[in-house]
């Protein structure tokens, strides 16, 4: 019996390079779609490297230890405070946003499609905000986190008043990926579950949100690359302090503030491309841990 070489084996449906030039002469409007995603791609990655290329070139070599002293000076101009400061602020908003979004991304899948018409209009009605409170620009939600937690609730400027606010920010984006997530998950789960004997509650733990977690820690993902990157919204809420934030109605700087103040400062030009740097690398391990969490969890 003749071996047969796997690598040798083209599927049916595989054509030539000379087969596709004649499908497109035919159809020269795919040839022009085909063009233009590739250079749109081609520009994306371009852009994205060019960036990376930028800052790495101007920061690396202004990276020094004493840039990671625990207390930050004018001498220094240490960014290890705003580093604890952002993963302070990164943990505390995702403790706020992700319970509600996940939540009312649970009761609009699974319960609100089987329910009355004032039920229809309600969810309707929570779609629709949820889609405007994704457009408000953050400068906005930096003036009414002022207005509401510093000033009327007097929190002052603080981690609490900054995480609240960033929760405001990121909860549209987390509701929005997790209904996604969610209605991805095949109807045959739900019936299977069903037909042997679980709850609506039991299949939602156990069935539901474990095949959907990929789609949740995506759109976690995105809320944190949000998060640590916010400028505009925090200096209202949490303060440009420079110092380690020690509570809750502490005031504290998050590493893109303190970049941001380093750069219009103007003195500090060389410790802002470093800290651009730190920023950088913090955003690419938070989003590798992440992916590789969502991928340990998938194989469970």
């Amino acid at each position: 019996m003749n071996e047969t070489n796997v690598e040798s084996i083209v599927g049916i449906n595989q054509q030539t390079f000379k087969q596709k030039m004649a499908a497109y002469r035919h159809h020269p409007g795919s040839l022009v779609v085909l063009i233009v995603t590739i250079l749109a791609a081609a520009i994306t990655v371009g852009v994205l490297l060019s960036l990376i290329v930028y800052i790495v070139v101007k920061g690396v070599p202004n990276i020094h230890l004493s840039l990671f002293e625990w207390k930050y000076t004018t001498e220094n101009c240490s960014m290890m405070p705003a580093i604890i400061n952002t993963l302070l602020m990164t943990l505390l908003t995702l403790i706020i946003a992700v319970p509600i979004g996940v939540c009312s991304a649970i009761y609009l899948v699974e319960y609100s499609n089987r329910g009355s018409k004032f039920q229809m209009t309600l969810v309707k009605i929570i779609r629709m905000t949820t889609e405007t409170l994704q457009g408000i620009p953050s400068i906005v939600f930096g003036l009414f986190g002022f207005l509401a937690f510093v000033i009327a609730c007097k929190f002052g400027y603080s981690l609490l008043g900054g995480a609240i606010t960033m929760a405001l920010m990121v909860l549209p984006l987390i509701m929005r990926t997790t209904e996604e997530a969610l209605l991805s998950v095949p109807d045959s789960f739900r019936e299977g579950s069903f037909g042997l004997g679980a709850g609506r509650l039991r299949t939602i733990f156990r069935i539901i949100l474990p095949s959907a977690v990929p789609g949740i820690l995506a759109g976690v993902i995105l809320a944190i690359g949000r998060i640590v990157g916010e400028t505009a919204a925090l200096m209202y809420t949490a303060g440009t302090s420079t110092d380690v934030c020690t509570g809750l109605l502490k005031p504290c700087r998050t590493l893109a503030v303190h970049m941001y103040q380093l750069l219009c400062e103007g003195k500090y030009m060389d410790a802002a491309y470093a800290t651009a740097v730190v920023l950088l690398v913090m955003v690419i391990v938070i989003n590798a841990l992440s992916s590789f969490v969502a991928k340990k969890l998938t194989k469970k």
